[in-house]
């Protein structure tokens, strides 16, 4: 059975609304899900997800608001933070490492936070026992693949192209995934460019999916109500899953 892993930005338009629609999202069959930081530079991110970001921190989200949040729906879905590292930093990785333990996370994903730069953080990650996601890119050499993938835990993120999230490019990942499959049997997810039409595709030689933008265009639907943004992205999810495993 390949995976699902949604995206959604913590916070908007509230925080009630997040915790309703990640519980609607493991009810729809995501297995994991990704809590996005709002942050004010999302360098990594398309328009989309840079929109509810800045929604989100108009709207005032807090640090907080992620730990109220992660604490009610983390008992009911698998739950990794997406932010960049920024917020990490000067609010204390170990603020983080403590808060994610007594909420029932599982561990990060940090974008911008290099590999070379992780290897810092983490023995004290890992050693409280979440995962730090590790990402690889098609612009990768075969010896950077081999050291990123070779210690990589709970799944390695392989972005679907070179730039940010919501383009819709694409380009042919086989070499890159026969040789990420070389090095590890840790499994591979694939993001960037996911939608209910190209889910199938995506999801041929890989072993889950990661969708973001797809689902936050709904989020900033203001012709839809909220009940319905949670009715149309709990739909799409089950869609994408239908299609990864067809």
């Amino acid at each position: 059975m390949k995976r699902l892993v949604a995206y959604i930005t913590t916070g908007y338009p509230d925080t009630a609304f997040t915790v309703d629609l990640a519980l609607a999202l493991a009810e729809a069959g995501v297995d994991t899900l990704e809590l996005g930081i709002p942050f004010s530079d999302p360098v990594a991110d398309g328009p989309v997800i840079e929109s509810a970001n800045l929604h989100a921190l108009q709207k005032g989200f807090r640090i907080t608001d992620l730990f109220e949040v992660s604490r009610k729906i983390a008992p009911a879905i698998d739950t990794l933070w997406m932010g960049y590292f920024n917020p990490f930093y000067h609010r204390g990785l170990e603020n983080f490492v403590s808060k994610a333990k007594d909420a029932g996370v599982g561990g990060f994903i940090i974008p911008d936070l290099p590999f070379e730069e992780a290897a810092a953080y983490k023995p004290m990650i890992e050693g409280a026992g979440l995962s730090l996601i590790d990402f690889i890119a098609p612009t990768d050499t075969p010896e950077r693949i081999a050291m990123i993938a070779k210690d990589a835990r709970k799944f390695l993120y392989l972005v679907a192209y070179a730039g940010i999230t919501g383009s819709g490019m694409s380009e042919d990942l086989s070499g890159v995934i026969a040789r990420i499959r070389e090095a590890t049997e840790t499994p591979i997810y694939l993001g960037f460019g996911v939608t209910p039409e190209t889910a199938r595709e995506k999801a041929r030689d890989v072993d889950g999916v990661i969708v973001g933008s797809a689902f936050v265009k709904v989020l900033l639907d203001e012709a839809l109500t909220s009940t319905q943004k949670i009715e149309t992205i709990s739909q799409m999810a089950r869609t994408i899953k239908s299609e990864i495993n067809a």
